[in-house]
């Protein structure tokens, strides 16, 4: 007798199905010893205490890595994440069900016009990784650089690690015409790269 195994296949996504977003999750976790690495590389930009009380929104939060990140990182602070995919954020609940007093979860499409409202804030951190090239193209890209930086305290960071295959200048000028006052890719090992924006009172 014959047993036919099935084989998570990646793509196409589906992030509205809970089964194939928990299959995603467990061939994603593989990534963790590399991933978590950047992430700290990433949130070790920014110049607050370990103490510090932040309001942070984390970006396409997806099962919550990031925000765990956060939490270790900065473990007084209130994190709101941001995912369009209720199976994403369904799965981060469950993930960070410890600290369900410092976070709260929202619905919302970052290409649709009322996101930034529906999130919140201001945050003196916004961190986002691994999510905005999954927009697609230049133009939804850059046009959620000036609602980030509208969600900011006037000292506050935008902290993105992602892949950039057409390369960082154009996003950091972009990021620069949004408002930012200092902005730079503090790591790079192409496409990958991490970049930092600071509002201009930073």
């Amino acid at each position: 007798m014959s047993c036919e195994t099935k084989t998570f296949r990646p793509f196409p996504h589906d992030w509205q199905s809970a089964d194939y977003v928990a299959g995603w999750i467990d061939h994603d976790v593989a990534r963790d010893p590399e991933r978590r690495a950047l992430l700290r590389k990433m949130l070790s930009s920014v110049p607050f205490p370990h103490e510090a009380e932040l309001q942070v929104l984390d970006v396409g939060a997806g099962y919550g890595v990031v925000t765990e990140e956060v939490l270790a990182a900065f473990p007084r602070s209130r994190v709101t994440l941001q995912d369009y995919s209720r199976a994403m954020l369904d799965q981060a609940r469950l993930r960070l069900d410890g600290h369900a007093d410092r976070l709260s979860y929202v619905l919302a499409d970052l290409t649709a016009s009322a996101w930034p409202e529906q999130v919140g804030g201001p945050f003196d951190l916004a961190v986002s990784a691994i999510v905005l090239h999954n927009l697609g193209n230049r133009e939804k890209i850059f046009g959620c650089y000036p609602a980030i930086y509208g969600l900011l305290k006037p000292v506050g960071f935008f902290l993105n690690c992602d892949r950039f295959p057409d390369g960082v200048d154009d996003h950091l000028a972009a990021l620069r015409a949004s408002g930012f006052g200092h902005v730079e890719c503090v790591w790079q090992d192409a496409p990958r790269a991490i970049i930092v924006a600071a509002r201009p009172d930073c």
